[in-house]
């Protein structure tokens, strides 16, 4: 089916996320609570910069912020101060601000931990990985002094996040798994580290060690959102769709509204043909009606279900907001032709094979539509398209035997109407009674 791994894209997106949230550089809001406790300039705390940081653990950012700015007008190389104002400007969601801070308090002080780490994931939050990822290296290697172990795996934690393999995202699994151990040397292991020690073997083909960790997490937490989309995703990636069903209705009873178990439980009864995969993935598309992988899949089992102006209202929908998209323009061309709107599918299908020529469904379903209108000159250019793409099977010979038939190019014909029935093997009865008489007439 056109959109079931596009479906398993999302299901490890929508698995993913909560962990993300809990551990990873791409959370929200503040990510070193408190001042740098081994700034050198100056020595000792100033009054205005400790007033500064009280207002500041009471979320009190507007006073906190005015101190800093008067306190730094005169001291701009204060690195304690400087990092307060970065973590003051990143509380507040002024990333580009906190950004310009903590690199200034890196400037007046190079060995502060807490800047790097919290320039680093600021940094991974905007996207930037491979900025962000110097800055939690450097991390790795200062002294945390106050701050402890825990600030350093943390450090070693975010690298591991950007190093990890993502949808859309090669990553480096060794190079993660070795940050992960790195923070067990230092702290102990948390189950957003089992989530990620689990998924890390799964990419790794190590299903057996993967399972075993979503297991352990499932017997302290079987409500963990994380641990059953993970396992649902390992039995899904194995194609083991009975079991994993078996095991998402389990889950489900539990956590009846989740998104990725919803999504998960939609994709294996989509693989096994299932008519509950449609009601499950309406309910998907209510929840989630901008999502465009959703939508398309659940048009897709519409178009399945024999909806197919159900399917093609949603094709449509999409289509205003994509207009290029090589793969929607298809599959609604391939509906206006289950529609028998076969001129329009033929524009529909022509507009896709223009932005992409290497799209064999395009070329399968122009030569079909252009067929069905009496075109058989476009029906013959297409399928030559389509012939560098694909192998030519017992319909596309049909479809170049009454092509050529229909211009009278007899010996074309005749050629592909034995080809057509020595593909065919009874499995086109009426069309094999058709190229038998036009044969009898063109061999005469």
């Amino acid at each position: 089916m056109v959109r079931f791994a596009l479906l398993l894209l999302l299901i490890a997106s929508l698995s993913t996320t909560a962990a993300l949230a809990q551990q990873s550089p791409s959370a929200p809001g503040p990510k070193v609570a408190g001042p740098a406790p081994d700034r050198q300039d100056p020595p000792e705390i100033s009054p205005q910069v400790a007033a500064a940081e009280t207002a500041a653990a009471s979320s009190d950012w507007k006073t906190a912020e005015a101190k800093l700015s008067a306190w730094l007008a005169a001291h701009p190389q204060d690195a304690r101060a400087l990092f307060d104002a970065g973590y003051v400007a990143d509380a507040q969601n002024r990333l580009d601000d906190a950004v310009g801070f903590y690199k200034r308090a890196i400037a007046a002080n190079p060995k502060s931990l807490e800047a790097h780490l919290s320039l680093g994931l600021l940094l991974a939050r905007q996207g930037k990985q491979d900025e962000a990822r110097p800055e939690l290296a450097m991390a790795t290697t200062l002294e945390p002094g106050e701050g402890g172990p825990a600030l350093k795996a943390r450090a070693w934690r975010a690298l591991a996040e950007i190093d990890r393999p993502l949808p859309g995202r090669p990553g480096d699994p060794a190079a993660a798994t070795n940050d992960l151990l790195e923070a067990l040397k230092l702290t102990a292991e948390t189950p957003g580290d089992t989530l990620l020690a689990a998924s890390l073997a799964e990419q790794a083909g190590q299903y057996d060690s993967a399972e075993a960790a979503y297991k352990r997490l499932l017997a302290k937490d079987p409500k963990s959102e994380q641990a059953n989309a993970g396992m649902a995703h390992l039995l899904i990636r194995q194609k083991k769709y009975a079991e994993a069903e078996s095991f998402l209705r389990t889950a489900m009873e539990t956590l009846p509204d989740d998104p990725a178990l919803t999504a998960q439980m939609a994709a294996v009864l989509t693989a096994q043909d299932k008519a509950e995969a449609l009601p499950l993935l309406q309910k998907l598309h209510s929840a989630h009606p901008d999502d465009t992988t959703i939508t398309g899949m659940l048009a897709e089992v519409l178009g399945i279900a024999g909806d197919v102006a159900g399917a093609d209202a949603l094709y449509v929908k999409l289509l205003a907001a994509a207009p290029n998209d090589p793969d929607l323009l298809v599959a609604h061309a391939q509906n206006l032709v289950r529609l028998g709107k076969y001129s329009e599918a033929v524009a529909v299908f022509d507009k896709a094979t223009r932005i992409d020529p290497a799209n064999s469904n395009g070329w399968s379903g122009l030569a079909f539509a252009a067929s069905k209108i009496n075109q058989p000159a476009l029906t013959i250019n297409a399928l030559s398209m389509r012939s560098k793409l694909l192998p030519d099977n017992a319909s596309t010979y049909f479809l170049w035997a009454t092509s050529y038939d229909t211009l009278h190019q007899k010996a074309q014909a005749k050629a592909y109407y034995h080809h057509f029935l020595q593909a065919s093997a009874g499995k086109f009865p009426d069309q094999e009674w058709q190229a038998r008489q036009r044969l009898q007439l063109l061999e005469k």
